[in-house]
This record gives C-alpha cells, structure tokens and sequence, in this order.
C-alpha cells in the first residue's frame, strides 16, 4: 500500500510539472505575443496545430520530464529539507528554461525570445515551488493526525543509533514509527535498556522478525568494519524482501566531509567530499572569476603600462616578479605580481631569515632592504598584487580563495590540518586579506582559511569582495 501510494504521489507531481510547464508555456506566451511584430497571439495558437511544432512542443515536454527527473526530484524527500528540495527545483527550472530558448533558437521560433524566458523561467519556478511547499505542508498534517506512517527498525544500539531515533521521534512530520532495535549482546546493552527503547529481536533473530513482522525500513547502525559480514547479510535480507534500508552517512564518523551517492563507470559508489565546493555554484563561481578577471585586465590597461614603465625607470630588472606557487591540491603554478625586490631578493632571503617578524613558516619582515624605491608604495596598494588576474583568468586562481604559499613556505608546516587549505583554488583576497593580514598569527590566519572552505557560498565571496575595497584603501596589515 505505501508503494502503490509512493507511486501515486511521484506520478501526480510529475503530472504537475508537466501541466505547470505547458501552462507557463502559454502564459509566457500570451505576453510576448503583443511585443511581435505581425504576430498575435491567435496566430501563435494556429501554428501548433502545424506537425512540426506539434513535435517541437512534445519534444520540449519530453526535455522537461527529463531534466526534472536528472535532478532527482521524483524520489522520496521525507527525510531531506525543505530548502534543498526548493534549490533543485530552481536548477531544474533553469536548465530547462535555457533548454527550451536554445531549441527554441535552433528552429527559429520567434516567440521564445529572451522575455518569453524570463516569464517563463519566473512563473514556473514560483507555480513548482508554490506546488512542492503545498505538497509537503500536506503530507506533514497526514502524518502528523497518523496517515501515511513508515515503520522502521533500527540494527544496532550504540549512541548513535539512539542519537538517530531520537532524531526521527522529535519529528513527528517525517511519519516515522520506531519499531524498536535488533542488537547482539554486547558490553554496552544495559546502557540501551535505560534509553525506554525496545530490544525486539537478536541478530541471529532478524530474518524471523522482518517475515513476521510489518517493516517498511531498516536501518543499519552496526560498526561497519567489525560488523561488515553482518552488514552485508543484512543488506541483502532486505533486499531479498523488497526492505529499504539506510546507513547513517558518516560510515567513518567524520566531522568536516560531505557524503553523497554516485556511479563510477558501472560502479556505484559513496564520495566523501570536502566542505561546500561542489555542484552548478563552483561552476558559476569560475565564470564569474573568468568574465571579472577579464574585465578589469582590459579596464586596468593603462595602470599595468605606468606601473610596468615606473618600476623599470626605478630598477634594473624585469618587470614581473614570477614565482611558483602551490595551488588546487598543491598543484604548481607560476604566481605573476609587479616586482617591488631587486632582482636577486630570493637568493637574499636566507640572509635575514633572523629578521623574520611573523610566526609560523611564513617569512615577513617590515621595511624590507630588497625593496626598490616604489615597492613599498606597490605593496602598501597592493598594486602588485593586479597581474594575479591574469592567474584568475587561466583558472590557477579565484578573485577569492585562501593565499597561494611558495613551496618555501608549504615545507615549513607542521601540522596536517593546515594542508586542507589546498583543498580549493586558492585567491587573490580571502577573509585573512580582510581581517588584518600581516597582523594575524600564522594559526589564526590557517583557521579563517578553514572557516571560509567551511562556509563558502557565492554570498561570501561577494561580502569578502567588498570588504576588500576598503581595506586595500586603507593598506591595512600590508607589508
């Protein structure tokens, strides 16, 4: 019954975002219609009835259902939140969108114009999130009066298990009923029985308890090294019974990663990943890193010509100072800044390795003697810093990201957590840049490039650009 009603459900919404498109479709339509020239929009309904737009519209259908269903919104949500059901459902109405506009294009459809796509794009993407939100709002109030309930038995009684039903038994809405765990005897068993949990079954007595007993799903909490041939008999128990199972998604208990389901080849695999660097945002945030990056090296022309032409009338040596740098997991690149040292200030540094004024691996030291009459003035701007757009714009680097080191500097670490910094590309400003930069410990500076990866969002990136202004202005902690 919970299947046939699980089936009624995708199909109804896939129904709904079928109709919700034709209908926006049409409403979109019914707008642009008055801005063409020599076509109404009673003419616009007369060319459907033509065959080949009668197949161009089907297979617009067709693209829709299939987009829908790539970013998986016709499998179960019960268990994820609302904010990310709504944030694929945006994708899914934009990648359609486009879809249609691009095919739209191809056959010279003159109606699809760019505001057909922006009606189209808004009033679908309103109508389908209206939809989902009136759709779990419902399920919610089913579930919680005691309609539509998924029994569930937990295999394991450690803490987290316990930690996960309690979890499930705070909320109500999700339609859970916990019919009890399936543990062995083990040294921490009396612990569980003072939860007010019930032990149903041993583990030798699961395959007797999941014939005779109404089980909608299972869920394996069991260590899964020790516990890994037991695991796998569970699995395939349930499997065998058309049970679903589930595992809690950090099988390593780790703190910082991510967890998700993919397919390598013919392999289907769990990815651990780190922090927030995935999917269409780290996409976009390479475009817009691209079309900035390119945008500011043509507007900053004249500035590259007089700085490259005042450090060659103020110091024997090439303009650039080029140097390698460790970048997407430790990747080497060549870093370009405008010069601010003599030439051989490199081969320099050892000599004032005492005078160093930082902690940490990092080397700094204020009134530098290698600098050239306006190098102080180039790094108190940060001018030097304006050829990394060129960096950016090979895709070395991001406008933001945690600092690019000189192997000098990686050498020097002494402590592996440090090293996740390489985890994304690195940038021209970061939240160290504007929080004090040179004045910053070398622990602390490690711990905001930490907070950023944890953090990231495109919304950061931009709060970090703008805080930039104001700082390079004032040459806060430049050195």
């Amino acid at each position: 019954m919970l299947k046939q009603r699980r089936h009624l459900l995708i199909r109804t919404a896939q129904i709904f975002d079928l109709v919700t498109m034709v209908f926006c479709f049409f409403l979109s339509a019914s707008v642009v219609s008055y801005t063409v020239k020599n076509l109404s929009f009673e003419q616009f309904l007369s060319l459907r009835v033509k065959v080949q737009n009668f197949l161009l519209f089907f297979v617009f259908i067709l693209l829709w259902y299939f987009i829908f269903s790539q970013f998986q919104l016709y499998r179960s949500r019960r268990l994820s939140p609302l904010g990310g059901e709504i944030l694929d459902v945006v994708k899914a109405v934009t990648v359609g969108a486009v879809s249609v506009y691009a095919l739209a294009a191809l056959f010279n459809v003159q109606l699809i114009n760019k505001t057909f796509l922006l009606v189209f794009w808004a009033s679908t993407c309103s109508i389908s999130i209206l939809g989902r939100v009136t759709i779990r709002y419902a399920l919610k109030q089913f579930r919680i009066h005691g309609r539509n309930l998924r029994r569930i038995l937990f295999v394991g009684t450690n803490s987290r298990a316990i930690q996960f039903a309690r979890e499930i038994d705070s909320k109500p809405e999700l339609g859970y009923i916990i019919i009890g765990f399936v543990d062995g005897n083990w040294e921490n068993i009396r612990d569980f029985q003072a939860t007010g949990y019930k032990l149903v079954a041993g583990l030798n007595e699961l395959p007797v308890f999941l014939r005779e007993n109404v089980v909608d799903e299972v869920s394996i909490c069991l260590p899964v090294k020790s516990f890994y041939q037991e695991n796998a008999r569970i699995v395939a128990l349930c499997e065998e019974q058309g049970i679903i199972v589930r595992f809690l998604s950090d099988l390593f208990n780790l703190k910082r990663t991510h967890t998700f389901p993919g397919q390598m080849e013919e392999e289907k695999v769990i990815s651990i990943s780190n922090g927030s660097f995935n999917g269409w945002q780290v996409a976009l945030k390479r475009g817009i890193d691209f079309l900035i990056s390119l945008t500011l090296i043509v507007i900053l022309s004249p500035v590259f010509l007089f700085v490259a032409l005042l450090i060659k009338i103020t110091s024997p040596g090439p303009v650039f100072f080029v140097q390698e740098r460790l970048g997407l997991n430790k990747r080497k690149f060549h870093l370009f800044k405008f010069r601010t040292m003599v030439p051989d200030a490199e081969k320099k540094q050892a000599e004032l390795e005492h005078l160093n004024e930082v902690d940490g691996p990092v080397f700094k030291i204020k009134n530098d003697p290698r600098l050239t009459p306006i190098g102080n003035f180039l790094r108190k701007t940060s001018i030097d810093e304006l050829p990394q757009l060129f960096n950016v714009l090979l895709g070395d680097m991001s406008l933001v990201g945690p600092r690019p080191l000189p192997v000098r500097d990686y050498e020097g670490f002494d402590k592996d957590w440090h090293r996740r910094r390489f985890s994304v590309r690195p940038g021209i400003t970061c939240l160290w840049q504007v929080n004090g930069r040179s004045n910053v410990s070398f622990d602390k500076w490690m711990e905001l490039d930490m907070q950023y990866i944890d953090h990231w969002s495109l919304l950061l990136d931009l709060k970090i650009l703008l805080k930039t202004v104001p700082v390079v202005i004032r040459g806060s902690g430049a050195s």
